[in-house]
């Protein structure tokens, strides 16, 4: 700095210099306050995210992770499905702030795993409902016929009081909804 005869510093420095110091600290200050406001902001998004999820009873929250960085939610964990990975980018999206969002779930079942698990829903429905219909007919008191279905192939077993009794319960399966083949393995006993 340039100082005066003396050797002191000119007044003009010495206020230039404050003014510089001034401003340094306060945009400082206010850089502070920016990071703090954005942390802020990303919590509650985070826990926005968290809450959505949560109430959402297709997903298993407790196997998600959400991180928030700078509007970006970040997705982690393992879903069961691809549609299970899309529903949740598509609830954590719609949050008001919420800038971009990584979507890094794992799918923990694949496609195969889970048309295997919603046939055998659809084979534990339909032997349920061609037992109930068997027991219910009286022409062929199906209360000795086991019914098990496995990927659309029903089979019958047990026995039945005579030949007619025997066509009329294939007859039934053949016509269940889903069913796709019959097997028969029926005995035929009178005093069944």
């Amino acid at each position: 700095m340039k100082t005066t005869q003396q050797g002191r510093f000119h007044p003009l420095f010495v206020s230039l210099g404050l003014a510089l110091a001034l401003s340094a600290s306060t945009a400082h200050a206010n850089s502070g306050d920016n990071q703090w406001q954005d942390q802020a902001k990303d919590a509650w998004i985070d826990g926005k995210a968290e809450s959505m999820l949560m109430i959402n009873t297709n997903l298993n929250n407790f196997d998600i992770n959400t991180d928030v960085e700078q509007g970006v939610v970040i997705l982690t964990g393992k879903v069961d499905t691809e549609l299970d990975k899309s529903l949740a980018s598509g609830l954590v999206r719609q949050i008001e702030g919420v800038s971009k969002v990584k979507n890094d779930l794992t799918v923990s079942r694949s496609a195969s795993q889970a048309a295997d698990l919603g046939q055998a829903v659809v084979d534990t429905k339909v032997g349920a409902a061609l037992k109930t219909s068997l027991i219910l007919n009286p022409d062929i008191s199906g209360t000795n016929i086991d019914v098990s279905v496995e990927e659309g192939v029903a089979t019958l077993s047990g026995q039945v009081k005579s030949d007619a009794a025997r066509d009329l319960a294939i007859l039934m399966a053949e016509n269940a909804q889903d069913v796709e083949r019959v097997i028969d393995d029926l005995e035929v006993k009178e005093n069944a």
